[in-house]
């Protein structure tokens, strides 16, 4: 254990213990409201670039679980800041302690106390650039003016399940249970980069998944012109990033949230009826301008913003939440059907 430091970049210092690798990052702070699910979060590429506070006192306390239950396969986060961490994890899915973790993906793991008062500062200033430093003196840097999505994605082409239909999944960041959920439904999934052209794949497929994914949706500007290549021609499900990556396709709009939606208990409204959800959320951009021929499909039941657009006729839907939740509930686990159903594919 050293001494380190979190300081913002309004000149705002909190000082703090490091429990993980003797190393300084700078990155956006943010924070999330979870109460679980932290090895789920840490592997969510949605989180790249970003110093991420947990709201919840206790973190550690149920260690680290096997990688097979990882979203991604490291960490992605350029560091954590928790109130209280927990060095003995009790739990029997635990292979090693948080700490450990860290330590051995070379990341700072922060201890402060007011972490309270410093979400209540992200959340009336808004999130802002940060910096974790274990000694070495660093400079603040934004990672919203890096195209994230390309640094995340997958290089080549991977394919899971043996189904006889064919879906592709868009990986601009993808969490791991897009592509468990899609192949529980008897599909074949192909994965591809952020940037590949969909009309120059050399076999056929019956519909498109766009994954979540880190930063600003305008940075992945390859992506949104291959979107839009497609559009009316193929169904097309977006998730997150990809709700946001539709709807600049389409004609519509995005903006940056003041502090973004990054927890399990975001409470969102189906349009036009009196159903409200409970869904996982982690991003800091939003829809703003829906394009022409869609229409709202869900909105946030806190702050009116859109969770997502759907086609007035064809089957081409994206929703801002993770309806393959993990970490999260399974209210909206439905949505995959419902797209499969417009799409008019079979399940197993």
């Amino acid at each position: 254990m050293q001494k380190a430091r979190l300081t913002l970049k309004d000149g705002s210092s909190y000082e703090g213990i490091s429990f993980g690798a003797s190393r300084s990052m700078a990155g956006e702070v943010v924070f999330a409201t979870g109460m679980v699910g932290y090895p789920e979060a840490l592997t969510d590429p949605s989180f790249a670039g970003q110093i991420l506070v947990l709201t919840y006192p206790l973190v550690g306390n149920y260690g680290v679980p096997d990688e097979k239950f990882w979203e991604s396969e490291k960490i992605q986060v350029a560091g954590l800041v928790v109130s209280n961490y927990i060095d003995t994890p009790s739990h029997w899915q635990s292979k090693m302690t948080l700490a450990k973790w860290f330590q051995s993906e070379n990341l700072p793991l922060l201890e402060i106390k007011d972490t309270r008062g410093l979400t209540q500062k992200l959340r009336s200033q808004g999130v802002m650039l940060g910096k974790i430093e274990t000694g070495k003196k660093i400079n603040f840097e934004d990672p919203n003016k890096r195209n994230l999505v390309a640094e995340v994605s997958r290089r080549e082409v991977t394919q899971a399940g043996a189904g006889k239909t064919t879906v592709i999944l868009v990986d601009c960041g993808a969490k791991r249970n897009i592509e468990r959920r899609l192949e529980e439904r008897g599909l074949r999934v192909v994965t591809v980069p952020w940037d590949t052209d969909l009309e120059k794949l050399d076999f056929s497929y019956k519909a498109v998944v766009i994954s979540n994914g880190p930063g600003d949706p305008k940075m992945a500007r390859r992506t949104v012109a291959n979107v839009k290549k497609i559009m009316g021609k193929v169904p097309i499900l977006g998730i997150c990033l990809g709700n946001q990556i539709l709807a600049l396709a389409a004609g519509g709009s995005t903006y940056k949230l003041k502090f973004g939606h990054r927890s399990q208990n975001q409470p969102v409204v189906l349009s036009g009826s009196k159903k409200c959800y409970l869904t996982t959320q982690n991003h800091g951009f939003a829809v703003g301008k829906i394009p022409r021929s869609f229409r709202e499909w869900f909105r946030n039941a806190n702050d009116g913003t859109n969770e997502g657009v759907i086609h007035e006729r064809l089957p081409i839907m994206s929703v801002q939440f993770h309806p393959e939740s993990s970490p999260g509930p399974l209210d909206t686990d439905w949505i995959f059907d419902y797209f499969l159903k417009r799409a008019k594919i079979q399940k197993k």
